[in-house]
């Protein structure tokens, strides 16, 4: 899947005219968070890849699933085995636009609108997003709240007190010119 994705994103930057302004996903850093009744569960996960084009404001990022971190060896195993099932689903994929997005602002708030398919089920999202010019590179920051059930993720019931219906995703991507 991860090839799937790669070649995807060299098709898009392939179709972009070479005299667009791409970018591409240097450093990533994303975080769940679920606040439930008998404990958090943290994860993080830093290994995201993907392409800006600042001429079209359309983007595109894949997220491997398996890459997230847990401070539990057990968390990790239970969520990629009977949560997320990575094997079936490996990678989280977003594909959209930054709404109103100006390459030569310093900083923006804007919506990135688009489809976020996770766990296998693409839904259309507008999620709240920042972004910041720091040199020649470009810093996106959000913050969202995913339902699991939104994406058919289904907990057990023996665990509904272990784990929120909730998530909240925090993401940070530092783009570099491709």
């Amino acid at each position: 899947m991860y090839r799937y994705f790669l070649v995807i994103v060299i098709l898009i930057a392939s179709a972009i005219p070479s005299h667009a302004q791409k970018y591409t996903v240097e450093k990533s850093t994303v975080i769940f968070f679920s606040d439930a009744a008998i404990e958090d569960i943290t994860a993080e996960n830093s290994e995201t890849s993907g392409l800006l084009n600042v001429s079209s404001s359309e983007f595109a990022f894949l997220i491997p699933i398996k890459k997230f971190r847990f401070d539990k060896s057990l968390m990790e195993e239970h969520f990629n085995e009977k949560y997320l099932e990575s094997e079936k689903f490996p990678n989280a994929i977003f594909k959209g636009i930054l709404e109103g997005f100006q390459f030569d602002k310093a900083h923006q708030e804007l919506n990135a609108v688009g489809k976020l398919t996770i766990h296998g089920i693409a839904r259309d999202v507008v999620i709240p997003a920042s972004i910041e010019r720091s040199g020649n590179k470009l810093i996106a920051r959000s913050k969202f709240v995913i339902k699991l059930e939104e994406y058919k993720i289904k907990i057990p019931q023996l665990m509904w007190q272990n784990i929120a219906e909730e998530v909240e995703v925090t993401v940070e991507f530092i783009y570099k010119p491709l």
